[in-house]
C-alpha cells in the first residue's frame, strides 16, 4: 500500500482544521444527517468490506458481522437516537456558594481529531470511535493499519463515498506515516494499538498537550478455579481464544488453573474446541488466520516455551496456528512477556488464590480479568486486582454491552468509550455560570466584610 505523502497529511489537517473553524460541525441536526449517512454508507459498502475481511485476515461473513459490522451500525444507530440529548445543556445542582447566579455544563467539540486503528479488528475499531467523532461534532483524520490492506482500502472507498474530505478523510502507509502523522496538532488523539505505539503517540504529542484515549492491550489472565463449571468454562475459555484466532486485545492471554483441576480442564478444554470445529481449524471457514508471517513466526516461536499438550499443529504458508495449550512454561519465558496475539494458551498452576493476585499485581495491569468459580471469590479477586475491565465465569462480553465504558488501565491504556462515552471522549464539558444583574452582593469584594459569615456558608 503506498504511503500517503507528507504533503497530502498536512493538506488535510490544515482543511479540517479550517472546516471545524468554519462551525458546521457544531450544529447537533446536521451531525445526525451525517451519522445518517455513515450508516447508508456502511450499508452500501458492506459486501465489500467482508469479502476484503475475507481476504486479509480468513474471517467469516458471519464472525465479521459479528464482530465488526453489526458493532459498528449499534453504536451508529445509538448515536443517531441519543445526540441531541447527549448535546443537551444541562443545569447543574445549584450551590449556595454562587447564589443567585445558575450553573450550566456546555458540552463541546473538542475540534479536529486523529484516529488510529490496528489491523485485528479493523473495521470496528476504526468506525466506533469515528461514530463518537461525529456525534460529537469533531472532524476526523483517519488511519487504518497496513497489514490488512484489502479491509484498508475498502475503508478508504466508504468514507470517500460518504464524507467530504474536509471533514472526514483516510490516510494510508506504514511506520513513517503514523510518524508524519503525530507530528501535527490535534485536539485529541484516539488510538488503538500496542502499548508501545501508545508511547510514541504521546511522546510526540505531548508538545502540544493533546489529550489521548489510548486502547492498548496486555497479558489478560484467565483463572479457573476448583470449584468451576469445568465443561462450561472450558467451552467459553476455547470460544473466547478461538474468537479471532486469539488476536483480540481482550482474549485469555495465559491459564491459571487450579492444581486440582488443571488434568480436567484440559481434557474439557481439547473437546470444546472440537465441538468449535468438528472438521478441525485447518480447513475450517470460521477460523480466522495470523495476519501476516512475521506475526506468524513470533507466536510459532513461543511453542518452543513449554510443553504442548493440545494442538501445536501449524502452517507457515497458509498461516494458520492450532489451537495450543502450552504446560510447563516458565513465568519468565518469551510467550509470558509479552501479550500473545495468537491462539497459544501457556498454562500456570495455584494452590491458593493469593497466589493468583500476587502474580497478576506484579505484572503490567491487563486490559481484562477473567475468574471462573464461585462468584463470591471472583469478586474477592476483583477486588484484589486491576484490570481495565472483567468477567466473571465468561469471556470478552464484557465489551458487548455499550452502556459500560471500555477501557484499559496504566499499561492497557487510558480513557474509555461506547455509546455515551464515545461522545463525552470527544467533547469538552465546559462550565457555564449566568449570574443576573439585579443583585450583586457585596460580601465578595475587598475588604471582605462579614467573612466570619461567608466562612459558614462555604
Amino acid at each position: 500500500m503506498e504511503n500517503t505523502s507528507p504533503e497530502r497529511i498536512e493538506e488535510l489537517v490544515l482543511k479540517q482544521r479550517n472546516f471545524f473553524d468554519g462551525g458546521s460541525t457544531r450544529d447537533v441536526k446536521w451531525r445526525i444527517g451525517q451519522l445518517k449517512a455513515f450508516k447508508a454508507g456502511l450499508k452500501k459498502w458492506e459486501k465489500t468490506i467482508c469479502d476484503a475481511l475475507w481476504q486479509d485476515l480468513h474471517k467469516s461473513y458471519e464472525e465479521a458481522y459479528l464482530t465488526e459490522i453489526g458493532l459498528v451500525y449499534g453504536e451508529i444507530d445509538d448515536a443517531i437516537r441519543n445526540t441531541r440529548r447527549w448535546a443537551k445543556k444541562r443545569r447543574v445542582a445549584p450551590s449556595l456558594s454562587v447564589a443567585p447566579s445558575k450553573t450550566y455544563i456546555v458540552r463541546e467539540p473538542l475540534g479536529c481529531t486523529l484516529i488510529v486503528s490496528p489491523w485485528n479488528y479493523p473495521v470496528q475499531l476504526l468506525l466506533n470511535p469515528l461514530v463518537g467523532a461525529i456525534s460529537a461534532g469533531c472532524t476526523a483524520l483517519l488511519k487504518p493499519s497496513p497489514y490488512v490492506p484489502n479491509v484498508s482500502k475498502a475503508l478508504e472507498t466508504l468514507i470517500a463515498d460518504s464524507f467530504p474530505e474536509e471533514y472526514i478523510a483516510v490516510v494510508q502507509g506504514n511506520r513513517l506515516v503514523n510518524a508524519e502523522l503525530f507530528r501535527h496538532r490535534y485536539d485529541l488523539v484516539f488510538l488503538t494499538g500496542s502499548p508501545s505505539l501508545g508511547r510514541i503517540a504521546m511522546e510526540a504529542q505531548s508538545k502540544y498537550l493533546t489529550p489521548l484515549v489510548l486502547e492498548l492491550g496486555g497479558k489478560s489472565p484467565c483463572i479457573v478455579d476448583k470449584d468451576a463449571d469445568l465443561p462450561l468454562a472450558a467451552r467459553r475459555i476455547a470460544w473466547g481464544k478461538c474468537l479471532n484466532s486469539g488476536q483480540t486485545c481482550i482474549a485469555p492471554d495465559y491459564l491459571f488453573l487450579h492444581e486440582d483441576i488443571k488434568e480436567a480442564f484440559v481434557e474439557a478444554f481439547r473437546r470444546e474446541v472440537k465441538r468449535l470445529y468438528p472438521e478441525g481449524t485447518e480447513h475450517s471457514d470460521k477460523y480466522v488466520h495470523i495476519v501476516r508471517e512475521a506475526a506468524f513466526d513470533r507466536l510459532e516461536s513461543y511453542l518452543k516455551d513449554g510443553e504442548i499438550i493440545a494442538g501445536g499443529h501449524n502452517d507457515r504458508e497458509k498461516l494458520w496456528i492450532e489451537p495450543t495449550l502450552l504446560d510447563k512454561v516458565s513465568p519468565d519465558s518469551p510467550v509470558m512477556q509479552e501479550e500473545i496475539f495468537g491462539p497459544i494458551f501457556p498454562i500456570l498452576t495455584f494452590r491458593d488464590r493469593a497466589e493468583v493476585a500476587d502474580f497478576v499485581n506484579s505484572r503490567e495491569k491487563p486490559l481484562a480479568f477473567y475468574y471462573f468459580g464461585k462468584e463470591k471469590n471472583g469478586w474477592e479477586l476483583i477486588a484484589a486486582t486491576t484490570s481495565g475491565g472483567a468477567c466473571i465465569n465468561d469471556v470478552v462480553m464484557h465489551i458487548a454491552n455499550s452502556h459500560a465504558p471500555f477501557g484499559g488501565v496504566g499499561n492497557s491504556g487510558m480513557g474509555s468509550y461506547h455509546s455515551e462515552r464515545s461522545f463525552l471522549a470527544f467533547s469538552h464539558e465546559r462550565t457555564v455560570l449566568r449570574t443576573p444583574l439585579w443583585i450583586d452582593l457585596p460580601v465578595r469584594y475587598m475588604p471582605y466584610k462579614l467573612f466570619s459569615i461567608v466562612k459558614k456558608m462555604l
